[in-house]
């Protein structure tokens, strides 16, 4: 049976491994993984069969791919919006680390060409949620960085949520049948939050991950006092993909959309 959530830590070499394609996560149907480098450290990235997302999460970098070269920086997920390159099957990148620097890596199962794409945060703006619904505790910020509408070759969505101090995300509960992948980050290492995944409930903490099997719930919240950064991460069916307007709410929660409190 597939385990749905997980604490790995970073290996000697600076890799941590989330969800790969024959580990206890692959249900996700997604090779995930982050990395941290050193000042001056420089790591190659390359996939063949696999397209690959590589989201900056902190630090200062320079991204070379197929004769391009661009700086990028992020003081923090909580302070800054992403810069994130995708590439297709067989695209090589070099990232040069110009501080201390943290990279997260999405891949899958795809052979289809398509053009590099670099993303700033000019192009994934924040939005907020929620605002002034549920008595304000299910206010958050969300951005996308690419789902369907955007990359209809890619096989996966990326995007980013920030909660606030104590609140919700994720709510009202929902489900869909493609399977999701969350990635927290808190903003104190201590910081900490509860990840629920279907019946199941979770103890979120920094560097922490959920493994959502398609079908089952996914609401998420975090302790009052700190804010909890969640990258998300789909994998499309083939002929199924997953769509904004494919929030499947729980039936037995929709009254809250209408509810006044």
């Amino acid at each position: 049976m597939s385990k749905v959530f997980g604490w790995p830590e970073f290996d000697a070499q600076g890799e941590k491994i989330l969800t790969t394609y024959e580990n206890e996560y692959q249900a996700m149907l997604m090779d995930i993984r982050v990395y941290r480098m050193k000042a001056e450290e420089k790591r190659t990235f390359l996939r063949t069969g696999e397209e690959t997302a590589l989201l900056l999460l902190e630090g200062n970098a320079v991204y070379k791919w197929e004769g391009n070269e661009a700086f990028v920086s992020r003081k923090s997920v909580f302070e800054e919006g992403p810069w994130c390159l995708h590439i297709c099957s067989g695209c090589e990148v070099v990232i040069e680390a110009k501080s201390d620097v943290e990279i997260l890596q999405q891949c899958t199962k795809n052979d289809r060409e398509f053009a590099a794409k670099l993303y700033s945060p000019q192009d994934a703006p924040w939005k907020y949620f929620c605002e002034g619904k549920f008595g304000n505790v299910a206010k958050r910020r969300v951005n996308t960085l690419f789902d369907h509408d955007i990359a209809p070759y890619s096989n996966m969505v990326l995007g980013e949520v920030l909660n606030d101090k104590g609140n919700w995300s994720g709510y009202p509960p929902h489900r869909h049948p493609q399977p999701e992948t969350y990635y927290f980050k808190f903003d104190r290492p201590e910081g900490f939050g509860a990840s629920y995944v279907g019946d199941e409930v979770f103890k979120s903490t920094d560097g922490s991950f959920s493994a959502i099997p398609g079908g089952l719930v996914h609401p998420q919240a975090v302790a009052p006092g700190y804010q909890m950064y969640t990258c998300w991460m789909i994998r499309h069916f083939d002929g199924n993909p997953w769509l904004q307007t494919d929030r499947c709410e729980d039936e037995r929660y929709v009254w809250l959309n209408d509810a006044k409190f």
